[in-house]
């Protein structure tokens, strides 16, 4: 059996297509042991967390083990929540977020970000042993920079790659994304 990758795109008008050049990127690097599951997530260009959870718990629902997760952008922040929220069924082989912006505290607040802002005790609600991996470019004109610090305040025990250049989209290419896959160990 292959392994599977759930890709969880980012939000805006389209967003789904733009981030289709990251998962061809995907099907490109990783080989042909990895299925790649990328749905198109409801109304994109006006998310609404409720439509969006509802849409990742369908796929998750779909899913065998093991089971990787990828979020990008407003997809990675949704992801995480929801994650924090609901009972996995089945184990998350890791999760890796890109570009992922922090809502509330000193992120982003615009209108009605309470719904998708993290809660305070996240630590405790995500599994200890799922490794969590976080992307951000420098370059990032979309998604400051500055949120991937948050997310180390928040999330110590996660992994962060700082990268130099590569924009809100990773230039296309997630080569580095792939070797920590890679690296992975699954049971």
């Amino acid at each position: 059996m292959s392994k599977q990758v759930l890709f969880i795109q980012g939000a805006g008008e389209n967003a789904y297509r733009e981030d289709a050049k990251l998962v061809r990127s995907l099907h490109r690097t990783l080989g042909s042991e990895y299925e790649i599951i990328y749905p198109t997530m409801p109304n994109e260009a006006d998310v609404h967390y409720g439509e969006w959870r509802l849409q990742i718990e369908t796929e998750l629902a779909k899913i065998h083990k093991p089971a990787i997760l990828i979020g990008h952008s407003v997809g990675g922040s949704i992801l995480l929540k929801c994650l924090s929220e609901i009972k996995i069924r089945k184990p998350v082989a890791a999760l890796f977020l890109m570009a992922t912006p922090f809502w509330g505290g000193d992120g982003w607040r615009y209108d009605g970000y309470e719904d998708i802002e993290l809660s305070k005790d996240l630590v405790a609600k995500l599994a200890k042993d799922m490794p969590l991996f976080f992307y951000h470019c420098r370059d990032d004109s979309i998604v400051p920079y500055e949120h991937l610090a948050l997310y180390k305040k928040l999330l110590p025990h996660a992994t962060s790659r700082n990268i130099d250049i590569g924009g809100h989209q990773f230039n296309d290419d997630l080569v580095l994304i792939v070797q920590d896959i890679h690296e992975l160990t699954f049971h």
